[in-house]
């Protein structure tokens, strides 16, 4: 009868430990789904933030063409106004030797018909050089800012990363500990 007893009392602690150790199972069960969870949304996240670096390098690249090109123009137009330039004074030093002394009057006429003129292209090339370099200066702050971005970004990613590493060193941490969990009542 004693024997029976302490068979059955044996065979209560037994259940009772197989209903603890199906508890914790249940408990490092759940806290493996949660972070698998937090794992692929890390990842979905990381994803998202190198598709974005992606986007931005490349809005980087092409607005560095942009303004290549507009050196480039502004570069040409300055040449042809150069050119222009000295197409104008060379007509009319020509036409000032041709001018009869006698015609003065138109020949004064002329000449502050000129420098009028050479006012006004000084005053158009003052003005264009003015807005290339305001539109220099605000494509040089986006190119800036996109490069901040990017570099705040890149540092999320290595965050979002480091948090993932560390997750998936929890899960094989509890892992292990379920493991050797079952282990130990398998052995009792």
């Amino acid at each position: 009868m004693k024997k029976l007893k302490r068979i059955v009392q044996i065979t209560r602690e037994i259940e009772s430990e197989i209903v603890k150790c199906s508890e914790t199972e249940s408990a490092l069960a759940v806290r493996e789904s949660e972070l698998m969870k937090m794992v692929y949304m890390a990842e979905f996240e990381i994803d998202g933030l190198m598709a974005v670096t992606a986007d931005s390098r490349t809005s980087v690249k092409l607005l560095d063409e942009e303004l290549c090109h507009l050196r480039m123009k502004s570069d040409e137009k300055i040449k042809r106004m150069n050119n222009k330039r000295e197409g104008f004074t060379t007509s009319c030093l020509d036409f000032q030797r041709t001018i009869d002394k006698g015609e003065n009057n138109e020949l004064d006429n002329l000449l502050l018909e000129k420098k009028s003129h050479e006012k006004d292209i000084y005053l158009l090339s003052m003005k264009y050089n003015d807005l290339q370099n305001s539109m220099l200066v605000f494509v040089e702050e986006i190119i800036e800012d996109l490069h901040s971005s990017n570099f705040a970004l890149l540092v999320e990613i290595q965050n979002g990363k480091f948090e993932n590493e560390k997750l998936l060193k929890d899960i094989n941490v509890l892992k292990t500990t379920l493991l050797s969990a079952i282990s130990f009542d398998n052995d009792q």
